[in-house]
């Protein structure tokens, strides 16, 4: 499956395909943000997509990509397990409570997850 547009809870979403190219540079985060730009709000990459290194904060890859997106106002959702990064680092535990508190970038397990979070946020505020 290629990277597609879809209408997921009433929010245009590139679902980004797991067996797609690895985001191993910025220039890869932008080549995203390019296809996003044929009208999706938001990018959901699968885990597995993303280089080892955007999940060992001290590379700061995790940080230029995600204010990639934040520069082009885009929503970036990271989909997928990434129990075991978070098992090895309680700094990118606080950066995935932190992010998920927020609007821009959200970790979550699946698809479904990314629809109920599209629906609604905590403060009962539509995120779309």
């Amino acid at each position: 499956m290629p990277d597609v547009l879809q209408q997921r809870a009433g929010v245009q979403v590139l679902v980004c395909d797991p067996a797609g190219p690895p985001v191993a540079s910025e220039q890869d985060a932008l080549d995203l943000i390019g296809a996003a730009f044929l009208g999706a709000q938001v990018v959901a990459v699968p885990a597995s997509r993303l280089d080892e290194r955007f999940f060992a904060l001290g590379t700061r890859f995790a940080g230029e990509v995600m204010q990639k997106f934040v520069n082009y106002r885009l929503r970036l959702a990271v989909v997928g397990d990434i129990s075991r990064h978070l098992a090895a680092s309680s700094a990118l535990r606080a950066l995935v409570e932190e992010s998920n508190r927020a609007g821009h970038i959200w970790f979550l397990p699946d698809l479904d997850a990314l629809d109920a979070r599209l629906r609604g946020d905590t403060d009962g505020r539509r995120t779309a």
